[in-house]
């Protein structure tokens, strides 16, 4: 069996709602109208970082705090966004980090009409990848707080894989038995793998990348191999993979042993 079809076996092994728990993902499900779930993802994903159990305690505070998200962040003046979460924390993130983000994202839905709209404003179909749509997304949300970057709006410029700004788009993009997805204008076959230290290894281990970071730079090459197993979709992959070592599924070792071999 060659990797291609490792890859797809593992995908319709591991690309079930059952495996979804414990992730911030789960929280999307909650959500039927995109104007919630949209918000409700750009929360859950950045968030996303740290202890699986405090990430998904922190989402939950905010998301259950604010209800149906469209509607809080309609009606909800700054000053009252900044009141509300003044004692939030979550690792890195503080209470004024989280109400940026908040902000910002009243000030992009009150501009464009919905978060979608924005990206979409910045993609080019001649573009590879969605990266440099991402990398004006990003600036258009640091330009909404003075350039307050923090530790949930990045610098948009920097040289990080950007995981959990793709791991949102992957949420929203994608639609399957696992992503909800929820965005049409934007086409799977230019979102780049979510790149986290744990997924760069599995990549590693795949001959995938011979870069020694688990940079941006790094998750294009990986998703650039994907591509080659999955043009239209490179990044459906990613939640299977990252199941594997979860479940300690002896698939993984295989798709190692396979690369050796090539």
């Amino acid at each position: 069996m060659g990797l291609g079809e490792q890859l797809h076996e593992l995908y319709e092994k591991f690309n079930n709602r059952n495996f979804v728990h414990p992730d911030p993902l789960e929280f999307l499900y909650d959500y039927d109208c995109i104007k919630d779930r949209e918000i409700a993802g750009l929360i859950a994903s950045l968030l996303a970082y740290g202890r699986v159990r405090q990430i998904l305690k922190s989402v939950s505070s905010v998301l259950n705090f604010i209800g149906e998200p469209f509607k809080y962040i309609k009606v909800s003046s700054q000053k009252t966004i900044y009141n509300d979460f003044k004692n939030f924390k979550h690792r890195f993130t503080t209470g004024e980090d989280i109400s940026n983000l908040l902000y910002a994202t009243k000030a992009i839905i009150s501009e464009y009409g919905s978060i979608e709209s924005c990206f979409y404003l910045f993609m080019d179909k001649n573009d590879d990848s969605i990266l440099p749509a991402l990398r004006k997304f990003i600036k258009k949300f640091g330009e909404k707080i003075n350039n307050n970057f923090n530790s949930l709006i990045s610098i948009p410029e920097s040289l990080s894989a950007l995981k959990r700004f793709n791991l949102y788009l992957r949420w929203m993009v994608r639609k399957d038995k696992v992503d909800p997805g929820g965005w049409e204008k934007i086409p799977t076959s230019k979102l780049i793998v979510p790149l986290d230290v744990h997924m760069y290894r599995i990549c590693c281990g795949l001959n995938f990348t011979s870069r020694k970071q688990a940079d941006i730079k790094s998750a294009v090459d990986i998703t650039n191999k994907f591509k080659i197993y999955a043009p239209l979709d490179p990044v459906k992959f990613d939640f299977a993979l990252t199941r594997l070592g979860m479940n300690k599924d002896e698939s993984l070792n295989k798709l190692f042993r396979y690369s050796l071999t090539r």
